[in-house]
């Protein structure tokens, strides 16, 4: 909420009203007027959170859209954006008076809610979560809705010195994480850098203070510098015929200088390119002449060459870059485009807007709102809250690799991806149907890493489905949400068959079946008693062994045997606390297993599943051979008589060894037999049997029995195992 102030000065209408009118020729200015009177009159006195007057704040929001050159609703909609939220005006009001599509711009910026975007409460990931989906909803619907809020947030981070230290924190911590990569999808380059710098300010205000006063420091050695590259460029270029329309040198902002120094882990003397050169040039001809005079006495950098020129980027972003080693043997970074390419670069979005008065929208207009709905549609598929949050971030990366289908679209992805996140890229069901992709014309692995201007070709195939082991290649959130998607869809599936069998199994016992008890109503109370939301929900529960077989027993029977049931289990109970307070029985320490209150019965473990003292056990009565341990969500168990089945715990010391199974997938190279068995001999287990094979993925497949303590000792060695680079998949059989 905005506070209220006596008297505060009112900014001069006039410099916005000179700014708007430099480009929009011809527009009557009138509404904007309108818009100035309504909030000075309406927010009269109102202060904003960083202490100056809340007209003030909506006057510098107006003046950076007008700046970005944007249509007259957008910047009226930047004056009128807090009326909403601060309750001095109604969305009726504001479309009788200014229109209905000023009227929507400022409720879309107002329904994005303010919510500390790092907190890691879980309720507040959940509402942040649906705030950020409003935001992507609403930009879908009308991308000035973010141009507006993305200008708000500058004016707000502009102002964040008045600000206390954890709503500094958290605010920085949003924009850096979510609106300076917004700003930068948009192709905003200007807004980008100002975001991202103010955020880390804050974020790091050590390193911040550290590198400016630095950077500083050298100023002087560093303008000399600049000053000779740009007339050895200007040399160059002339003398091949090339007459630059300007040559640019410009330090880097210190947020990307920093993300080198930590990336590389050098020192700020060893970062060379702390100034980026730009040449605008006349023609794309020109740019690739120029291209190659550069080359031909300042050797290139392998691997930072990038032609987004003839691939261009999605927010329409055009240029050659090259990073070279220049005069002094100092690497530089040099950008080679046209005027308009530039104007594109700086501008992004509003260079193209599609709503200026009297402009048709064109190809690339069309090109980049693909994009954005593309993006959007993305998001809005991913249900659960903490991937969405990190799909968000997956969505909105540092685009490294731009790659191309048969047609020509290009797909952005970041350093590493591979064909998998290629074809997720594409669609779902390309991803999910992936056998193998050709990379230019040969076939590859579907670990092969793309690489900028790569021509990639998907081979689908119908019955391919996702594998757990693809979640260790992909680099993308997206692919990675979609596939856990598609197993824990698959899962469920399983779960919900399974669970009919045994309820259908179990319930035929009692003479009913599951129809019955939906038609006569009884499954409200089944329901209620197992604490599940629907029949699917229990049926899902049962198939995967959160609700065990007994339990589900026990809410079948009548009231009057579980009160009989219950009473015997008091009874137990009872008898074994008396026992207890005997004192311990004259024996050597050794492992046993308490048989639901029987003791001199002959045990033996169960080699289907083989449990581990810590894992939860089940006993089943066999015949004539005592009783054979299971654990609880052991699918051999399920098949069985659950009238044979006994309550069981372990009990006593744990030093005896345990066996259990273990299935190891790793990459098919030298040496990794050695490497799994020292890591499993560091954690001082044994290996009793090892079978080894090469699958089709030609991946190392290995099925280890081991000999544990305890399930705590098994976790360990698991983990430990995780751990090693080439392993991919680590799980108990």
């Amino acid at each position: 909420m905005v506070e209220k102030h006596s008297q505060t000065a009112m900014p001069d209408l006039r410099r916005l009203l000179a700014l708007a009118s430099s480009y929009l020729h011809g527009v009557d200015l009138a509404p904007l007027t309108r818009a100035y009177e309504f909030v000075c009159d309406r927010h009269a006195g109102h202060l904003h959170v960083s202490g100056e007057s809340y007209v003030q704040h909506l006057f510098d929001v107006a003046t950076t859209l007008a700046s970005m050159k944007l249509d007259l609703d957008s910047i009226v909609a930047g004056l009128l954006h807090g009326t909403l939220k601060e309750g001095v005006a109604t969305v009726a009001e504001l479309e009788d008076l200014f229109g209905p599509e000023v009227a929507s711009i400022v409720n879309g910026t107002t329904r994005i809610t303010n919510v500390p975007y790092n907190s890691k409460l879980t309720n507040t990931k959940l509402a942040q979560a649906e705030n950020t989906r409003k935001l992507f909803l609403a930009m879908s619907a009308d991308i000035r809705v973010l141009l507006v809020k993305l200008a708000d947030r500058l004016q707000d981070m502009v102002t964040l010195g008045s600000a206390d230290e954890k709503r500094r924190r958290h605010v920085a911590g949003e924009t850096m994480d979510l609106f300076a990569p917004l700003a930068g999808r948009l192709g905003i380059d200007w807004m980008k850098r100002e975001l991202e710098d103010l955020s880390f300010q804050y974020l790091f205000p050590a390193e911040y203070a550290d590198i400016t006063a630095r950077l500083e420091s050298s100023l002087v050695q560093r303008q000399a510098y600049v000053d000779e590259v740009k007339a050895i460029l200007n040399k160059k270029l002339r003398a091949n015929n090339i007459n630059p329309v300007r040559i640019i040198g410009r330090p880097k902002h210190l947020y990307s200088i920093y993300r080198k120094l930590v990336a590389q882990n050098i020192s700020l003397e060893r970062v060379y390119d702390k100034v980026a050169f730009r040449i605008i040039v006349h023609s794309v001809k020109e740019c690739y002449e120029a291209l190659g005079t550069v080359h031909a006495d300042w050797p290139p950098v392998p691997g930072r060459i990038k032609d987004f020129i003839s691939v261009p980027k999605a927010n329409n972003y055009q240029s050659l870059h090259t990073t070279v080693i220049g005069p002094h043997d100092y690497f530089i970074e040099i950008q080679i485009r046209t005027e308009d390419m530039d104007r594109v670069a700086q501008e992004g979005i509003a260079a193209h807007w599609a709503y200026k008065e009297g402009q048709k929208i064109n190809v690339k207009d069309v090109r980049l709102f693909k994009s954005i709905k593309r993006l959007v549609h993305n998001l809005q598929e991913v249900e659960d809250h903490r991937e969405f949050l990190e799909s968000v971030r997956g969505e909105l990366f540092e685009s490294d690799v731009y790659a191309l289908t048969p047609t020509g679209e290009v797909r952005e992805l970041p350093a590493g991806s591979t064909p998998l996140d290629f074809a997720y890229s594409i669609h779902t069901a390309v991803g999910d149907h992936c056998s193998g992709a050709k990379v230019n014309g040969l076939l590859v692995t579907l670990k092969y890493k793309l690489q900028h201007g790569d021509i990639v070709e998907i081979i689908t195939r119908k019955n391919q489905q996702p594998k757990r082991a693809w979640l260790q290649i992909v680099k993308t959130s997206r692919a990675r949400t979609r596939i856990r998607q598609w197993l824990r869809r698959e899962e469920k599936e399983k779960s919900l068959h399974l669970g009919r069998e045994i309820c259908e199994r179990e319930l035929k016992k009692h003479d009913a079946t599951l129809k019955k008890l939906v038609k006569s109503g009884h499954i409200r109370m089944l329901l209620k008693s197992l604490h599940c939301n629907s029949l699917d929900d229990m049926l899902v529960k049962v198939g995967s062994g959160v609700i065990s077989v007994p339990a589900l027993l026990r809410a079948l029977q009548p009231e009057e045997f579980r009160a009989a049931e219950e009473k015997r289990l008091e009874k137990e109970l009872l008898e074994k606390t008396k026992r207890s307070e005997q004192g311990p029985a004259a024996a050597p320490a050794k492992e046993v297993i308490d048989i639901d209150g029987m003791d001199d019965m002959l045990v033996r473990i169960s080699q289907c599943c083989k449990p581990v003292p810590g894992d939860d056990i089940i006993g089943f009565i066999t015949t004539g051979r005592g009783i054979s341990i299971h654990k609880v969500d052991c699918p051999n168990l399920r098949m069985t008589d659950p009238q044979r089945w006994m309550a069981v715990t372990w009990s006593g010391s744990t030093r005896t060894r345990h066996r259990c199974k273990v299935l190891i997938r790793a990459e098919n190279r030298k040496n990794i037999l050695a490497d799994i068995s020292s890591t499993i001999g560091f954690d001082d287990a044994d290996i009793i049997e090892l079978n080894a094979r090469t699958t089709a993925d030609n991946l190392a497949e290995l099925s280890v029995v081991l000999e544990v303590v305890d399930l705590g000792h098994l976790q360990l060695i698991l983990q430990h195992l995780r751990q090693m680079s080439s392993v991919i998949e680590v799980r108990r059989r």
